[in-house]
């Protein structure tokens, strides 16, 4: 087992009624206050009032910026920067989904610099400092409510690339599963799906385990198996929404991670099908992830899907691990397809494979591989988008 450092500064505010203690939070950092959301669903349910009778009662002046993209634009995080500057702002609060954290996050670097946002997520310049970030969370699906990475869309270049750096965790997370009764049955599916492939991103990996941590991420993905079912067919059971808020930052928090740091797989490749499509990256994983399993199985790999299979999926081990691999990767395919009712190919989206080359040596990056469980190169990346369609 190789070192490993845990460190995670959020504080967390968890259940109904949580949100009271938000103005406690903005007092530390400053007086002026720049919410962040997507749009409009948080006036419609009352959050958005609630958020500012908060600010009101910090005794500090709110300053807005809405309309931020499912896929986060980098033009939004451009305009938002220019806010912050105008408007003197001292704390951002993020209130939505991981497109408006993500951001709110590169907001609060990018409020700080004078050159482009950009350059950060291009890696042609580090973050120094930030804004102080707080986040709201109204669905469970990316866990960046309470994690150092930002997702960002460019649509200037057809990129979508993420970035991870101490400086953007959150200050504090508002995590209130009622705010996601509101949910649709689609959304809630998408976001089962992303939560269970950030666990698996970390749980196929070709580092040294750690029998805890294994065990620890196959619960995870059993409280997804069990209760997105639940929430979909009733989406006011509180236990099923609050246990798949819970998941969904502890997904992605950095604890599961441990020693097993090799880089992620199947995110690389959706995000640009994102990026060109601008599909939901939830759907989007559920359509490649399967795919991916299938790709990498080999007899190096079946044993640790024969162990998925036992202990997520409760499937006996069978004598030939072949076989038993392949029966974990089919029950895979039937939650994400059957159960949560997700489409289950890129041709029903009318994604066709015109850009597949492209798009494949771009989630490949610099380096021309993703190192992850199993090396890819841009025509395995290729072949995984045609079984795709």
């Amino acid at each position: 087992m190789t070192n490993f450092i845990y460190d995670i500064p959020t504080k967390n505010y968890f259940g109904p009624n949580q949100i009271e203690h938000l103005s406690e939070e903005i007092s530390r950092y400053g007086k002026r206050v720049l919410l962040v959301y997507g749009g409009g669903s948080i006036k419609k349910t009352g959050l958005y009032d609630a958020l500012a009778k908060e600010v009101k009662k910090a005794g500090a002046s709110l300053f807005e910026l809405g309309g931020v993209e499912p896929n986060p634009r980098i033009e939004s995080v451009r305009k938002g920067a220019a806010l912050c500057k105008e408007n003197k702002i001292e704390v951002i609060v993020a209130a939505g989904g991981g497109s408006a954290m993500d951001a709110a996050k590169l907001i609060s670097a990018a409020a700080l610099v004078d050159f482009d946002p950009w350059f950060f997520m291009a890696k042609k310049e580090k973050i120094q400092e930030t804004l102080p970030v707080i986040t709201v969370l109204t669905i469970s699906a990316t866990g960046s409510e309470m994690n150092p990475t930002c997702v960002i869309s460019n649509p200037e270049t057809d990129e979508k690339t993420g970035l991870t750096d101490k400086h953007l965790f959150p200050k504090a997370a508002f995590c209130n599963p009622l705010l996601t009764y509101s949910v649709n049955t689609y959304q809630t599916a998408c976001g089962s799906a992303d939560i269970l492939s950030h666990i698996m991103e970390v749980y196929f990996n070709t580092n040294q385990e750690l029998y805890m941590l294994d065990r620890s991420m196959e619960a995870m993905m059993k409280t997804v198996i069990k209760y997105a079912p639940i929430a979909l067919a009733k989406p006011d059971d509180y236990e099923a929404r609050a246990n798949l808020m819970w998941t969904s930052s502890w997904a992605i928090n950095g604890y599961i991670s441990g020693c097993n740091k090799s880089p992620w797989s199947c995110h690389p490749i959706e995000h640009q099908l994102s990026a060109v499509y601008d599909i939901t990256h939830g759907l989007g994983l559920a359509i490649v992830t399967p795919r991916w399993m299938e790709f990498v199985l080999d007899e190096n790999t079946a044993q640790k899907f024969c162990d998925y299979g036992t202990n997520v999926w409760g499937l006996p081990q069978g004598k030939d691990k072949m076989e038993s691999a392949k029966a974990a990767i089919e029950k895979t395919k039937e939650f994400f397809y059957k159960t949560l009712g997700l489409k289950s190919s890129l041709s029903e989206l009318g994604i066709t494979d015109e850009h597949f080359a492209e798009m494949a040596k771009k989630a490949c990056g610099s380096s021309g591989t993703i190192k992850g469980w199993k090396n890819l190169t841009p025509s395995d990346v290729e072949a995984i988008y045609r079984a795709s369609l």
